[in-house]
């Protein structure tokens, strides 16, 4: 699939003093990528992308603050619908947050998006994978693929450059990995990924959601691992 990609905020929109019908997310910078994925480990969660990206379909890496704990939701497929899904999920989840006084939880999350894919698959083209920490759960990373299923798992890619690296993935993650393990499992997936599919490239962004906060990193070209010599 080929993919584009941008990082906007979903949860807590405001809406512009100057135009209320203009969201800010409209007038924000733009952060793109095209192959995403999310690794669990014990007490969080890597997530990453790459920073090429391409017009009409998407995969798309999409933070969510939810107050105390954090949740990100990467986006697959039409870069329309899944922005789409983003705003009503978001909308939900403040809502969800006043009744019960409490930031959301990362399976509730991943449940707003699962039942949005689900009600409208016949008209929407949107792959969500949904990762996070939370206070009950810990790190989490839920995909809801292409018509609404969700499955929790320890590993999960989108975007056109996931095809390259399921194999990768497979043969090289293993469970009880520690977070600076999955740090670099994740830039080695998305390296391959880079040398691998022409709609990604760029630098790789990575970052760590725990307990502790949000750890960020950025790896420049010239310091990406390689897999080859040309």
């Amino acid at each position: 699939m080929a993919a584009a990609a941008s990082m906007v905020p979903i949860f807590g929109h405001q809406i512009s003093s100057k135009n209320d019908l203009v969201p800010d997310w409209s007038r924000e910078e733009v952060s793109t990528g095209t192959t995403i994925m999310a690794v669990e480990y014990d007490g969080g969660v890597v997530i990453g992308a790459d920073s090429r990206t391409t017009t009409g379909t998407a995969g798309v890496l999409v933070p969510v603050r939810v107050l105390i704990g954090l949740s990100v939701c990467f986006r697959s497929g039409s870069a329309a619908d899944t922005q789409a899904i983003a705003e009503v999920v978001s909308y939900q989840l403040g809502f969800h947050s006043v009744e019960l006084d409490e930031p959301p939880l990362v399976e509730t999350a991943a449940n707003l998006f699962r039942a949005s894919c689900y009600r409208y698959r016949e008209e929407l083209m949107a792959g969500i994978l949904v990762a996070g920490w939370d206070r009950r759960k810990g790190g989490q990373v839920y995909c809801v693929p292409i018509g609404g299923m969700l499955v929790r798992q320890p590993v999960a890619v989108g975007g056109s450059g996931s095809t390259y690296v399921y194999g990768f993935m497979d043969s090289n993650y293993k469970p009880g990995l520690n977070k600076d393990q999955c740090l670099e499992l994740t830039a080695s997936a998305l390296s391959l990924a880079m040398e691998r599919d022409g709609s990604s490239g760029g630098v790789i962004r990575l970052a760590s959601i725990s307990e502790d906060g949000v750890e960020r990193r950025v790896i420049l070209g010239d310091q990406l691992p390689r897999f080859s010599t040309h």
